[in-house]
């Protein structure tokens, strides 16, 4: 019942503000809180989960948040195969 969505191994998801989209451009593997431009204060670890999510939602997801795909379910037993009757 999950979905995996493979995010790109480049994907700047500790450097990308989550909250407005900035990005910054170096930040050494030991720093583990920054400040953003926009002021917002993100853990590095934390602030990379959540874009990791956004970008796996936004291959599902419209704009309005619902699923861009329908879902795949199994044909009724009803729905499947030829009924039986004679074209008309």
């Amino acid at each position: 019942g999950r979905t995996f969505a493979k995010v790109s191994r480049w994907f700047p998801s500790s450097k990308l503000c989550s909250v407005c989209g900035a990005v910054t451009e170096a930040m050494p593997l030991q720093v583990r809180e920054w400040i953003c431009v926009c002021g917002v204060v993100h853990d590095r670890d934390i602030n990379a989960a959540i874009n990791i999510l956004a970008a796996g939602r936004a291959d599902r997801l419209n704009a309005c948040g619902g699923l861009v795909r329908p879902s795949f379910e199994m044909a009724q037993s009803r729905e499947a195969g030829s009924h039986g009757s004679a074209a008309a």
